[in-house]
Order: C-alpha cells, then structure tokens, then sequence
C-alpha cells in the first residue's frame, strides 16, 4: 500500500467503490506527487476508468479517502467545487456540446466559472487552441472535425480551467489507428511541461515515453506500481507479466 506524504498532490487511501453488490475498486490507496505523470493499465474490467472516475466524483466513493491538493474529496458542494476547479478530464467520447463552435465550447466554462470576459476568455481559448495545433478551427462545429480534432479540442477545453491535474480516460480508445498519433503527440508535449497526469491508456508506447510511474490493476486492485523503465522490463507479478504479454505482441 503506498502512503501520502507531505509532497503529496493527490493522496487516495483504502478506496471502495461498488456497482451495486459488485466491488468495483478494492481498498486501493495510491499517492500522486506534483508534476507526476502516472499511466494506469489493466485489462477491461479491472476498474482504472473507475478509479480517476472518483478523483474528481464523477464516481462516488462508499469507503477510503481521496485528498487532492489539501482539500478531502466529501459529499460537501464546497469541496467538490474546490477539487473540480483543480482537476481537469478529457474522456474517451469528446463530450463537445455540438450546437457550439470550438471556439465558444472552449470559453463558455472559463466564463462561467471565472466570471472572466469574453475578450480574455477568448484570448485564452485561442492560446491552448494554438497549443493543441488546432487554432485554425476555432469557427467550426465538432461535427465539422476529425475525430482526432474533436479529442484534441477537448483536451484544450479542460486546459481553459487552467487544472493542476489533468486526467485522461482512454482519450484514444474511439479514435480511428491514423488519429491516435495525433493525440499522443499533444499529450506527450503536455506530460512534458510539468503538468500533473493521471492517464489510463493501453497505448503502451506512449506509456514508456512519458510515465514516472506505472500502475497496473486487475479485478479492482492495484496489483504493480513501478517506474516505467521496471515495468516493462522486470515486472513483478504473473498477472502483470501476462498482461504485458499480450497487449505487447499486438
């Protein structure tokens, strides 16, 4: 089990989480550090989408504890508008409000939020627009754009709340083999710029260019933590080793 430290961002303790009778996450404590880029694998099933799930409540926890940046992750309106202000999520489905240009998708949280102006939320949403390689868009509907140009503009509509954590729900998984790149590009270049990431992927590749650390679950556990560099070469378990295995030789 791995404990919070002082140097802790996100701190998650003996974390439960059930679907009914079924237990989705089993006593699962994890520590994330500042600027730590750390990618959960496993295979379908074994609870990493659930798990970032809770970081930010889109997923209520019954047991444990989750601590982000300080604040205690509860069922209070304050705490969640604290930690939501600090975690950003970019999902597998794009979630763009198709009715809104890219541009006004990515103003419209900064503004309602922040109470900024439009001229600065504009200003700001054409910067990470810039940022994803995709500022020439700004005046299109989702529906107008690839599916690797609807992900990368929904990775720049959570950097509009300016988030110390971003996390990522298989943001390649609904997107055609030629577009992937294209979004693992612009995430390698976000990893790489000190920004905190939790990342569940099986796009291992990705995985061994920007993970600090490697965390691979199964049937609701946390079964290996590792760097990246133990991971692939010497990992621990069978469960692991088989894992690994498998998605490797695809």
């Amino acid at each position: 089990m791995e404990t919070t430290t002082t140097d802790t961002l996100i701190g998650i303790t003996n974390l439960s989480k059930y679907f009914g009778t079924f237990q989705a996450l089993k006593d699962v404590s994890l520590s994330v550090a500042p600027g730590e880029r750390v990618v959960v694998c496993g295979p379908s099933g074994s609870g990493k989408s659930t798990l970032i799930r809770c970081i930010n409540r889109l997923e209520k926890h019954e047991k444990g504890q989750i601590i982000v940046d300080g604040i205690e992750l509860t069922d209070t309106r304050e705490s969640l508008d604290k930690v939501r202000a600090n975690v950003g999520m970019v999902f597998q489905q794009f979630n763009l409000f198709p009715h809104l240009t890219v541009l006004e998708n990515l103003t419209l949280g900064p503004k309602r939020v922040f109470k900024i102006s439009e001229k600065e939320a504009r200003e700001r949403a054409l910067g990470y627009l810039e940022r994803v390689r995709i500022a020439d868009q700004a005046d299109k509907y989702p529906r107008q754009l690839s599916g690797g140009q609807q992900q990368r503009v929904a990775i720049a509509r959570s950097l509009c709340m300016e988030p110390r954590i971003l996390l990522f729900d298989e943001p390649t998984s609904a997107l055609d083999p030629e577009m992937i790149n294209e979004v693992l590009d612009v995430m390698t270049e976000l990893a790489n710029s000190g920004i905190t990431m939790i990342c569940v992927t099986h796009e291992m590749g990705f995985a061994r260019r920007v993970a600090d650390k490697m965390v691979f679950m199964d049937q609701g556990e946390i079964v290996e933590i590792s760097d990246a560099k133990s991971f692939f070469t010497a990992p621990k378990s069978d469960r692991c080793k088989d894992f690994l295995q498998k998605i490797l030789s695809h």
